[in-house]
């Protein structure tokens, strides 16, 4: 007898639902308050958050209390997590939502748009940054951690972090226009700062 072969739909169905219930007993016994639970959640997703606290906020002090204050917030908010998505992009989305608050709370400031400036060119938008050869990654970082708080913003959550710019919008209540915008301009400035960085280099 040959066996049922699933559709493509009903096969990618399974496998969302797979991905939403990554690492369910963990959580299900975190949410019933098992300390060695919550220990190897945290364990599981610390590291990757606190990549995502310093990128955005470029300071390593800073960076450790919000990843403490992002993992209370998760923990006092798990009664509440659905497996609507997987629980490593929950917990990230609490992370970034801190980081972002933080950020405002340190003034924020995103470039006031001129109508000109306003549509950003499709490709522009598209195209992966790529930084200029010889630069180690290190040398990269640093320049990232360099631009603006409202480029730095944008650039990490739609190139590191995979939003789109709807997504980046919606996070950082600003127009998807002003999300394009800035992430060009973040893309500019950082060009500069990389090639300015080669050439110090070079000079040596």
């Amino acid at each position: 007898m040959h066996a049922i072969k699933k559709s493509p739909a009903v096969e990618y169905n399974h496998l969302k639902l797979d991905y939403a219930s990554t690492h369910r007993d963990i959580v299900e016994k975190c949410k019933r308050g098992n300390r060695r639970a919550q220990f190897e959640l945290y364990r599981l997703y610390s590291k990757a958050m606190y990549n995502v606290c310093l990128r955005m906020a470029r300071n390593e002090q800073d960076a450790e209390d919000l990843l403490q204050n992002s993992f209370v917030d998760v923990f006092s908010k798990l009664h509440t997590f659905r497996y609507q998505s997987s629980v490593g992009a929950w917990i990230k989305r609490i992370t970034v939502n801190n980081c972002i608050n933080h950020l405002k709370r340190n003034r924020l400031f995103f470039e006031e748009l001129e109508e000109r400036h306003v549509e950003v060119p499709a490709k522009a938008e598209q195209e992966m940054y790529e930084p200029p050869l010889g630069l180690d990654v290190e040398t990269v970082k640093k320049a990232v951690y360099s631009l603006p708080d409202g480029y730095r913003a944008v650039f990490t959550l739609y190139l590191f972090e995979g939003y789109d710019h709807k997504e980046i919008a919606s996070i950082l209540e600003i127009t998807e226009a002003t999300s394009k915008s800035q992430y060009s301009r973040a893309r500019k400035k950082l060009k500069e700062l990389l090639e300015s960085n080669r050439l110090g280099m070079a000079g040596k």
